[in-house]
């Protein structure tokens, strides 16, 4: 096994040679990302957006199953303002980065991410596990069928009345994972397996307290491999992290993937 060290980066430091030595060499990288990357291009955390028509409700009771069977109304006005927002944003480098590190020569690129906007996809990355589901993947609350996405609202509105399925007719509701709820099984088979595959793990944007979705960077560390982790602050999985970059998303991955690959 390699002992590559144990460092931490300022923000203005230049990456060691061991650290760039790793990310040439990798040819399966596995990328784990957390709602600090999608703060880079404007996106606030679920507890950060509790703002407005929201500012004074428990986020809890926006994302339980027991509130939508009760009242959906409220949580749909929610979640398609917040697909709105998703959909105003764009891609930030960091997103532009890996997508353009998952086209170099020999390199495959897989990104596993909490988050549920489709950032990485519209920035071109075409292999993305969501661990907890997507915004614009609506599906009935009962049988489970796939539902085309709604049309989403220009403005915050306190209220909006769900769609029924076109096939059992219960309500269609928002494909993210509630609390309380079981992760994708398919998702997080494609992010465990790529950890179990990968040479070189970036972490980028996540707190590491989350589980189970905070484990997952465990099997890879537990084999030795080496792991950046870019964040302005210390995370539960710092201990972990051969390095940790003591910057953001979108100014630590291209100044990475640009040593990587010299593109």
């Amino acid at each position: 096994m390699t002992d590559f060290g144990s460092n931490v980066l300022g923000p203005d430091d230049s990456l060691p040679a061991t650290l760039t030595s790793a990310a040439r060499e990798a040819t399966r990288i596995e990328v784990f990302t957390g709602a600090g990357m999608s703060a880079d291009s404007g996106l606030d955390t679920f507890r950060d957006a509790q703002t407005g028509l929201w500012s004074k409700v428990d986020p809890q009771a926006l994302a339980s199953v027991d509130s939508w069977t009760s009242d959906p109304d409220p949580m749909w006005a929610w979640y398609l303002w917040r697909a709105t927002l998703a959909r105003r944003a764009a891609p930030n480098a960091g997103h532009e980065a890996i997508a353009r590190w998952g086209t170099s020569h020999g390199s495959r690129v897989h990104v596993t991410t909490q988050n549920i906007d489709d950032l990485h996809e519209r920035a071109g990355s075409e292999d993305v596990a969501h661990l907890h589901g997507s915004l614009f993947a609506f599906r009935c609350t009962i049988c489970e069928k796939p539902a085309a996405n709604p049309e989403f609202p220009v403005e915050p509105v306190e209220r909006l009345s769900p769609p029924k399925c076109s096939l059992c007719g219960n309500l269609v509701r928002p494909g993210v994972v509630w609390f309380g709820e079981a992760l994708p099984m398919s998702d997080w088979e494609r992010a465990e397996e790529s950890m179990r595959e990968t040479d070189f793990v970036v972490i980028v944007g996540t707190s590491g307290v989350v589980t189970p979705a905070a484990n997952l960077p465990l099997v890879a560390s537990e084999r030795g491999v080496p792991i950046l982790e870019i964040s302005p602050d210390d995370t539960g999985l710092t201990s972990v992290a051969t390095w940790s970059w003591r910057t953001t998303a979108a100014v630590g991955l291209p100044a990475l993937v640009s040593a990587a690959t010299g593109r």
